[in-house]
């Protein structure tokens, strides 16, 4: 039995936690998606979630192949091609295009991806041209102002290693890459995506602790700093966000004459 079983009884009874932060930003996700959608999983990897450790229920509820009409992979690491639950897998360069049409896809969702987004405002301009209006961007990522946040800054590069394998031993070494932070927290969020083309529907909240060295006082130590937290300090960032729909008949005659109106006032 793990420390996390110990501490969360209720894993047994079906694979997750009360507070498993990825059932609750896929619960959002499934609540958004419908059997005519293309979806992108943005920084796919290898399926990592569904690998042979996880619960059947975890499997199945963060797998959207069949119960939509296309899932796309897309991720720098070449592993993403060797995705077991993708219709059309891609490599691409970090920073770069993604492969796909204008408007042409429904929901963008990344987990654990947003803190190795170097440029934000590139990034954002390439979710919102492939995203149709009405589409939604989701992220699952750490707040730059949670403990986790923090520490990356403050931590020197030469001890980040080192001080993850205490504390976190199962992380997967492979699955390592460059952090940035630059896009983790609401507001970084609306400025990258802006607000005139875009609604913002996120928040912060604690998961179940993660970085506890597989003990039990470690894991009372980390829950007990997540409980003190403000909000705005909270682990975790989910963020929702949805592209404007195009405006459709009168409004669209009205906001067109208003537009051509202050072309001809300048």
């Amino acid at each position: 039995m793990t420390v996390v079983d110990r501490w969360r009884p209720e894993t047994a009874a079906g694979g997750f936690t009360r507070d498993d932060e990825d059932i609750a930003f896929y619960t959002h996700i499934n609540a958004l998606v419908r059997p005519d959608m293309v979806v992108v999983d943005l920084g796919a990897g290898r399926g990592s979630r569904f690998d042979g450790g996880s619960a059947p229920f975890r499997k199945s509820f963060c797998n959207f192949q069949g119960r939509v009409r296309k899932v796309i992979g897309l991720d720098v690491d070449p592993v993403v091609m060797e995705h077991p639950h993708l219709d059309e897998a891609h490599v691409i360069e970090a920073g770069g295009s993604l492969p796909l049409a204008d408007s042409s896809v429904d929901v963008i969702f990344c987990e654990w991806v947003v803190e190795h987004v170097e440029h934000p405002k590139e990034f954002a301009r390439e979710v919102q041209r492939v995203l149709k209006p009405g589409g939604w961007f989701c992220a699952l990522t750490p707040n730059r102002f949670g403990y986790v946040g923090i520490s990356n800054k403050v931590v020197p590069e030469a001890f980040k290693d080192r001080l993850m394998r205490r504390v976190w031993p199962e992380r997967p070494q492979e699955d390592v890459f460059p952090t940035f932070y630059r896009m983790n927290t609401l507001g970084s969020v609306r400025r990258a995506l802006g607000e005139e083309n875009w609604t913002h529907h996120g928040y912060t909240s604690n998961g179940t602790p993660r970085y506890h060295g597989g003990t039990a006082v470690g894991f009372a130590l980390v829950s007990l700093l997540q409980w003190s937290m403000p909000p705005a300090m909270r682990t975790n960032l989910l963020v929702f966000s949805q592209k404007r729909p195009q405006p459709t008949g009168a409004h669209a005659f009205s906001l067109d004459a208003v537009r051509r109106s202050s072309q001809l006032t300048h």
